[in-house]
C-alpha cells in the first residue's frame, strides 16, 4: 500500500489534489476531519480541539489517530494508495514515516492574500470571513510546525496562476508517482 502526505496553508489547494487523486483510485485520509469529528464529539471549536488534543496526548496524537485508521483500511483488504491530507507538523512526518514505507510529502503553497480570497468562496465551517482570524488561523498552523513540513517536503507545487495550470501540475505529479 502506497502512503503519501499532502501539507499546505488553509485554501492552498489541498483538496483538490485529493479529488484527482480519488478518481484515480486512491483513498483520502483527511487529518482535518479527524479534528472536525473529535471536536464535535467533544463539543469545541476545530481550533480548541487542535490545541487541546496535542496539549493532552501530545505532538504525536492526531497522526497516531491518523495511523489507526489506515491500518483498519489495510487489515480490510484495502490495497488503493492512501494520501493523508492536512499534515501539519515534523512529528507527523516522522509517525508517518516510521510506519509506512516510502512515505513522501507533497506540499501546496498559495500567497496568503489569494488563499484567503478562496478561503471566503469556500466558507467551511472553521474558515474566516475576517482577515485578521485568516492571519490568526495561520500563526496557529506554523506554530503546529507547517512551515517545518512544507520546507522539507518531496515536492512542491505553487498553485498561484490558473485553474487549468494547477491541474497539469498535479496531474503531472500524479503520473510522476504512478498513480
Amino acid at each position: 500500500m502506497q502512503v503519501m502526505g499532502i501539507s499546505g496553508l488553509p485554501g492552498s489547494g489541498k483538496s483538490l489534489v485529493s479529488e484527482m487523486a480519488t478518481k484515480k483510485g486512491a483513498i483520502i485520509v483527511s487529518m482535518g476531519d479527524i479534528i472536525r469529528e473529535e471536536a464535535k464529539k467533544r463539543g469545541e471549536s476545530t481550533k480548541e480541539t487542535a490545541t487541546n488534543l496535542r496539549k493532552e496526548h501530545g505532538e504525536y496524537i492526531v497522526s497516531e489517530l491518523t495511523i489507526k485508521k489506515i491500518k483498519k483500511l489495510e487489515e480490510e483488504g484495502i490495497e488503493n494508495a492512501i494520501i493523508v491530507e492536512g499534515i501539519r507538523s515534523h512529528h507527523e512526518v516522522e509517525m508517518f514515516k516510521q510506519n509506512f514505507d516510502n512515505f513522501m510529502i507533497l506540499s501546496i503553497f498559495a500567497n496568503p492574500n489569494l488563499r484567503f480570497k478562496r478561503l471566503q468562496n469556500r466558507m467551511r465551517e472553521d474558515d474566516s470571513k475576517d482577515y485578521k482570524e485568516f492571519v490568526k488561523r495561520d500563526q496557529m498552523e506554523l506554530e503546529f510546525g507547517i512551515g517545518n513540513v512544507i520546507a522539507l517536503s518531496d515536492k512542491i507545487i505553487i498553485n498561484e496562476s490558473d485553474l487549468e495550470s494547477y491541474t497539469n501540475e498535479i496531474n503531472k505529479f500524479l503520473e510522476e508517482i504512478r498513480l
